[in-house]
């Protein structure tokens, strides 16, 4: 990968933040965007802007073609078997509540069980919280290790013939962990219940394959993989979609209308009701078409060399935590310094133009078990370098001589 030239493709990186070159490690919240994405949006806007799947004028012709061509380019993306297995929604956060209440709240009952982690984001927790009181299902937690790792042996205990839904992370937007997703999908389906990922912090950095996975949902943000904010997707296994009845109504989701009944459109378009996220679809797709262009082999291998290096060079910190496997971690390094609260952790590395995230990163019960009320976290992606994590490192090094903490 040419850094530098990838670099020169992300407008926003070009700047200064209190005085000092921009240096964004906060790609886990959200990506930034190359020119081809703030192009494409713009040029969808400026020259092809109709509404879809409706007129049969010249503009919504090219409108739609946009649109089902960005559908055709995640299919691809994530290898699913076709693009009408490819529902396009808000983000990962919207996919998840669909998958929880179309499907679960329609065959969960009392006693049946939703099996996740305690690492989950709180987009793949909450839904199935609600799932659970809505139907009087169980929700169980597959325990973690020490370092915050699940073990195959631990999830064949949790998942039992009586659980539903097992639903995951691929990769823990705290700990950077990668679950085993592929083993942890072969446990649930022995059992007879279905897997669903959440796949917003792997989708960005490693190729994915839902029918390698065999996962029968997998959710994803555009925003995280330098696509605009506003669109995400939701893969689903065909025989489970057609089965499922969509949770917002209105126009274009339909077949027929009459004046007491309605039925509705073939998948995915029963749950794409409204006007849709055209340009975000359109700006997805041009994401998809810029990380292609490096290669996700190539963005996958630097993302785990700027980690390790990262977990390397941070670990020699004096009186810095880091949370999470030292192995296996792809994309973040989620730390605390001592006696500095992370939130002015944050505050200190910003006035030196240093943009890192600092709170609970939407994973209270995860900060419970890691018993903390909050974490930093750096977090990188195909236009960051080594050269950023050290001027990171010696920032926190001036961060404790800021807060006297370590200085006699």
């Amino acid at each position: 990968m040419n850094i530098n030239a990838i670099r020169e493709q992300f407008p926003i990186l070009h700047q200064e933040i209190n005085g000092h070159p921009l240096v964004y490690l906060d790609s886990a919240a959200s990506s930034q965007k190359p020119r081809s994405v703030i192009d494409a949006v713009s040029k969808y806007y400026e020259l092809d802007h109709a509404n879809v799947h409706r007129g049969v004028h010249s503009l919504g012709s090219r409108a739609t073609d946009a649109y089902e061509g960005a559908r055709e380019k995640v299919a691809k993306f994530i290898n699913a078997p076709s693009p009408e297995q490819i529902v396009f929604t808000r983000g990962t956060t919207t996919a998840l509540n669909l998958v929880a209440s179309s499907y679960a709240r329609s065959i969960c009952r009392e006693g049946d069980e939703i099996v996740i982690t305690q690492m989950e984001h709180h987009s793949n927790l909450i839904p199935w919280q609600q799932v659970a009181k809505a139907t009087g299902a169980t929700l169980k937690y597959i325990p973690l290790q020490a370092d915050g790792t699940i073990s195959i042996a631990d999830a064949e205990a949790t998942i039992t013939s009586n659980t539903k839904v097992v639903s995951v992370t691929y990769v823990s937007n705290v700990l950077g962990c990668v679950n085993p997703i592929k083993e942890l999908a072969a446990i649930a389906h022995r059992n007879g219940a279905i897997m669903v990922v959440d796949g917003a912090q792997s989708t960005p950095h490693m190729r994915v394959d839902v029918q390698d996975l065999d996962v029968d949902f997998y959710a994803f943000s555009g925003h995280k993989m330098c696509g605009p904010t506003g669109i995400g997707a939701l893969y689903g296994r065909r025989s489970l979609l057609e089965n499922m009845e969509p949770i917002e109504f209105g126009g274009e989701m339909i077949d027929f209308v009459e004046l007491y009944d309605s039925t509705w459109k073939e998948i995915p378009y029963r749950f794409e009701g409204g006007t849709p996220i055209i340009a975000g679809a359109v700006g997805l797709g041009a994401a998809i078409d810029f990380l292609e262009e490096i290669g996700m082999e190539a963005v996958d291998e630097h993302a785990k060399q700027l980690t390790k290096y990262a977990y390397d060079v941070l670990s020699n910190v004096d009186g810095l935590t880091i949370y999470g496997p030292k192995q296996d971690r792809v994309g973040l390094v989620t730390f605390n310094l001592d006696e500095v609260h992370p939130h002015d952790v944050a505050t200190v590395l910003d006035t030196k133009g240093i943009a890192v995230r600092a709170g609970h990163h939407c994973c209270q019960p995860l900060m419970r078990w890691l018993n903390v009320s909050a974490t930093a976290r750096a977090s990188f992606y195909v236009y960051n370098t080594t050269d950023e994590i050290d001027q990171l490192v010696e920032a926190l090094i001036q961060t404790k001589e800021f807060f006297g903490y370590g200085i006699e």
